[in-house]
Order: C-alpha cells, then sequence, then structure tokens
C-alpha cells in the first residue's frame, strides 16, 4: 500500500478567484446591483427582498420556496416576460425585473403573450 501523499500547498490555500465587475439591474425600478452568474433570485435577495409574487387566490406573498425551480413560488417577470422562475434565471445587465400580479399576463409583452392570454 502506497503513503498518502500531502498536497503540495499545506494548509490549503484560497483559490485565487474574484468575482466580475458589478452591473445593473432594476427591480420594479428600483436600481440593485449585480454579479454576473447570479440568479434573479439571489440579486432580490442581496437586496432584501423576499416575496416579489402574490398568489391568485388569497394574495398571500411568495418568493423563493425550493430554489430549485420545481415549486413556481418564485415566478416574476423579467424584461416583460412573466412567469420565469427567479431562482433559475440569471441576471443580465440592464434587466427590468418586476413583481408578477396574478398569471403575469396582464402586463406581457405583447410577442409573449399571445391570443390565449389576453
Amino acid at each position: 500500500m502506497r503513503p498518502l501523499r500531502r498536497h503540495s500547498a499545506h494548509p490549503p490555500q484560497p483559490a485565487p478567484a474574484r468575482p466580475d465587475e458589478t452591473f445593473t439591474v432594476t427591480f420594479d425600478g428600483r436600481r440593485l446591483p449585480a454579479l454576473s452568474g447570479q440568479t434573479v433570485a439571489a440579486v432580490l435577495w442581496a437586496a432584501g427582498v423576499t416575496a416579489w409574487r402574490d398568489t391568485r387566490g388569497a394574495g398571500r406573498p411568495r418568493g423563493v420556496f425550493c430554489g430549485i425551480g420545481v415549486c413556481f413560488d418564485c415566478l416574476v417577470t423579467v424584461d416583460g416576460r412573466p412567469n420565469q422562475r427567479a431562482c433559475l434565471v440569471p441576471v443580465r445587465p440592464g434587466d427590468a425585473i418586476r413583481t408578477q400580479p396574478g398569471t403575469g399576463w396582464a402586463d406581457a409583452r405583447p410577442q409573449d403573450a399571445g391570443a390565449d392570454h389576453e
């Protein structure tokens, strides 16, 4: 049996990674800082926003619940496209993120709304 080898840098050193430059997105008109690779939900949470949608029936606030795109509680409108799962969608510079009332189709872009949702 071969003896275990120690890693050459012992104790382990942190990786020399640094975050990219910040950019700005808006949430209901409020400017928020964001980093490349962050999801919409991560940006909103970092800004202290924990709810950005209401349930259709009772109007109860919703935000991230599962965090893996399964529950659909975190739906949000991004650049006029409703029903985007905030926990999965990465932010892009200049994104306009909005709370989503109801199904979100009332304020959808015409090309995304289609005849079925008018």
